[in-house]
């Protein structure tokens, strides 16, 4: 009887063996990997993959890539971006890791890399949120290094050329003034006709499986002083959940604050939408807003999910994002749209 029983128990091991699923085993995941938003996330992966090359984190990698494009002259991110309304250069970004933990900076000015000032928020304080001149304290207190507030050659002829054509004087409690001359609109593009807000996207999964985001911009050209787009809001412009995926947008921020955007991308993937389906559904929930509304504005989404799979959605033609999976050039890919 007991040889009967092991006989029985040994054939239930070999059943169970036998009965496991096979498909989680042979699943291949792609990592590592790093998407950014535009064609100018380039050279933003590329400084993004030394870091997972050499076995490092998405955190890291991230922000090297913020970093970048941080310390160059263009028109949306970094110090030397085009100016506010009122000729300051206010910066916005956030970072998040896979651990849940994030940390954000906005209006802060003379911060030459406000991706690091977001993560010194997220590693060396209680708090998420830093903003204005108590985000600038902050940066100087961590020896983070600082610039000058003069705007750059090119920022200042755009602004030059901004202010002969709204013929905009600051005026305080302006926005109580029945005159819409001196409340001229943000222009949705700018002269050379590029979007007003190609805001700078990071994503990567390292090696480990691991997900992480930042998001870092100047905002908007000409946008109200203390304008704060959805940038540095953890769940509108980034989100990260290390179970499921992550995603950034790059757009008009308001429209993406009123959905919380990046968290809705990711909650899609939760319930088993591919990254490009779940950036579609999202741009839909935009859309589905004020559909004629919609025609005139652009918001696009990229996203990444835990089997490495990648994917984006934008409302208009002409969004780009940059996918690095070896320490070639990165693939530019251009999204899918709602409108053609």
């Amino acid at each position: 009887m007991m040889m009967k029983f092991l006989n029985i128990l040994f054939l239930g091991a070999i059943l169970l063996v036998s009965c496991k699923p096979q498909d989680a085993s042979v699943t291949k995941i792609q990592k590592p990997i790093v998407i950014s938003t535009w064609d100018s996330g380039v050279e933003v992966n590329d400084a993004a993959w030394k870091v997972l090359a050499q076995n490092g984190r998405a955190i890291d990698a991230v922000e090297a890539g913020a970093r970048y494009i941080e310390n160059t002259r263009n028109c949306c991110v970094g110090t030397q971006g085009n100016p506010d309304r009122d000729g300051h250069v206010t910066l916005d970004a956030c970072i998040m890791d896979d651990r849940y933990n994030c940390g954000s900076v906005a209006f802060v000015e003379s911060v030459k890399y406000p991706s690091s000032l977001a993560r010194l928020v997220m590693d060396s304080t209680p708090h998420v949120f830093l903003v204005g001149e108590g985000a600038k304290l902050f940066a100087r207190q961590m020896h983070q290094e600082m610039t000058n507030t003069e705007l750059s050659p090119e920022a200042q002829k755009e602004y030059n050329k901004w202010l002969e054509k709204s013929t905009y004087k600051p005026v305080p409690n302006i926005e109580n003034s029945e005159s819409k001359s001196s409340m001229e609109s943000v222009p949705g593009k700018l002269q050379n006709g590029e979007f007003n807000h190609d805001t700078m996207g990071v994503l990567a999964l390292d090696d480990e499986g691991n997900l992480s985001g930042v998001c870092t911009t100047s905002g908007m050209a000409f946008k109200m002083h203390g304008r704060v787009g959805d940038s540095p809001i953890i769940g509108a412009g980034l989100y990260v959940d290390n179970e499921v995926g992550a995603a950034t947008s790059s757009g008009v921020g308001e429209e993406v604050i009123r959905i919380s955007g990046s968290h809705t991308v990711v909650e899609y993937m939760r319930h088993g939408f591919t990254p490009e389906e779940a950036c579609k559904k999202t741009v839909e929930r935009i859309v589905n807003i004020n559909p004629e509304k919609a025609k005139s504005l652009q918001v696009g989404f990229i996203a990444i999910n835990k089997k490495g799979e990648i994917g984006g959605f934008s409302i208009l033609p002409k969004f780009t994002y940059s996918v690095s999976i070896d320490s070639t050039k990165a693939q530019v890919y251009t999204a899918k749209s709602w409108f053609n």
